[in-house]
C-alpha cells in the first residue's frame, strides 16, 4: 500500500504528459498495457528502440525521468524532452538501478545512457503519438473538466470516488493499493493527478525524489477515443441537415474546431459555421480553453439525442 500523506497546504492539481502517452505506447507494443480500444497501429509495431524497450519491461518501476512530471495541462513533449536531457548523471544511475529488468544493452556511462533513452523517447513521441495527439489530448483535457467539476462540486472525497478501484481517501491520506510499501508526506509539494489514454487498467504513482509526486490512472473516454464518427441518424439528418447532425453526435466530450474538423473530415471553415448555428440556438455550449475555444452539446442538445435513442 502507497500512502499519500495530505495536509493543509497540500495542493491538488492536475497536468497532462505527453511522455507518459509515449510510454505507454511503448508498454502496450510489449503486451503490458491492453485496453480493447487501442489501435492496431500500436501491433508489431518495429522501431529501434531495444534500449528503451528493455528498460519498460520492468515490472515493478520503469523509471521516472523518462517521463518527468508535467508543469500543467500545457507542457509539451519538447519540454519534457528537454528536462530529460537536463537529468543529472547521478539521478540516471539511481533511477536505473531501481528498473528490475536486463539493462546490459546500455551504455555504462549515465550521461550516455541517458542521451540514447532521451533519443528514442523522441523517436516514438514522433512516429507513434504525434500524429494522433490533438484527440488524445481532447480525451485527458475532456476528463481534467470533469473531474475540476468534482473536485468544485465535492472536495476531494468526489474527485477521487471514480478515479480508479485501487485508489481511496482514508482520513487525511490518499491510498494506492500496490505491492509496494510507503507512506510519502505530500506537504506544500501538494499531488499532481495525471489522466492517461494508455495507463488502463492500472494506477500509478511517482514519489522518487526530486520529482513532484504525482497519480497517473486511466483516464475516461478511452474506449470512444479511436471509434469512426457515429453515422447520423435519418432523423437528426432531417431536422439539421447531415452535417451539422454529425457535429451534434461527435460533441459529447469539448473539442475544438480544427479537431473536429479532422475526425468528420470536413474543412474547418465548415464546421465552425455549423459549430456557430448550433450553439446560437442553444444546442451546443463553447468554453474557452487556454487558446482555443472547444464545443460540447448543452443539456438541450442531449436531450434532442436522447429522444431519438442516442447516447
Amino acid at each position: 500500500m502507497i500512502e499519500l500523506v495530505l495536509s493543509a497546504e497540500s495542493p491538488v492539481r492536475f497536468g497532462i504528459s505527453p511522455l507518459e502517452e509515449a510510454l505507454g505506447a511503448v508498454q502496450v507494443m510489449l503486451g503490458l498495457r491492453a485496453h480493447p480500444a487501442h489501435p492496431p497501429w500500436l501491433t508489431g509495431t518495429d522501431l529501434p528502440i531495444a534500449e528503451l524497450r528493455a528498460v519498460l519491461s520492468g515490472r515493478r518501476y520503469i523509471t521516472d525521468f523518462l517521463s518527468p512530471p508535467p508543469d500543467g495541462p500545457h507542457t509539451t513533449a519538447q519540454a519534457q524532452l528537454d528536462r530529460i536531457r537536463r537529468t543529472p548523471p547521478a539521478q540516471v544511475t539511481a533511477e536505473l538501478a531501481m528498473v528490475d529488468a536486463d539493462l546490459s544493452l546500455l551504455p555504462d556511462d549515465p550521461a550516455r545512457a541517458r542521451d540514447l533513452l532521451a533519443d528514442q523517447m523522441d523517436l516514438v513521441w514522433t512516429e507513434l503519438v504525434a500524429p494522433h495527439w490533438p484527440p488524445m489530448r481532447d480525451v485527458l483535457t475532456a476528463d481534467i473538466a470533469y473531474r475540476s467539476r468534482r473536485l468544485a462540486d465535492g472536495g476531494l472525497p468526489l474527485a477521487l470516488a471514480d478515479l480508479h478501484r485501487r485508489v481511496r481517501l482514508a482520513g487525511g491520506s490518499i491510498l494506492v493499493e500496490s505491492r509496494s510499501r510507503e507512506r510519502v508526506r505530500l506537504g506544500g509539494r501538494g499531488l499532481l493527478l495525471l489522466p492517461a489514454v494508455f495507463a488502463w487498467p492500472g494506477v500509478g504513482v511517482v514519489t522518487v525524489p526530486p520529482w513532484q509526486p504525482a497519480l497517473l490512472y486511466p483516464a475516461r473516454g478511452v474506449a470512444g477515443l479511436w471509434a469512426a464518427p457515429s453515422t447520423p441518424d435519418d432523423r437528426l439528418a432531417k431536422v439539421f441537415g447531415r452535417t451539422k447532425a454529425a457535429v451534434l453526435l461527435a460533441l459529447g466530450e469539448p473539442l475544438g474546431t480544427s479537431t473536429l474538423a479532422t475526425r468528420l473530415g470536413l474543412a474547418a471553415s465548415t464546421v465552425s459555421e455549423h459549430l456557430t448555428a448550433l450553439r446560437d440556438v442553444g444546442i451546443l455550449t463553447a468554453a474557452r480553453t487556454g487558446h482555443e475555444v472547444r464545443y460540447r452539446r448543452s443539456d438541450l442538445g442531449d436531450a434532442i439525442l436522447a429522444g431519438l435513442g442516442w447516447g
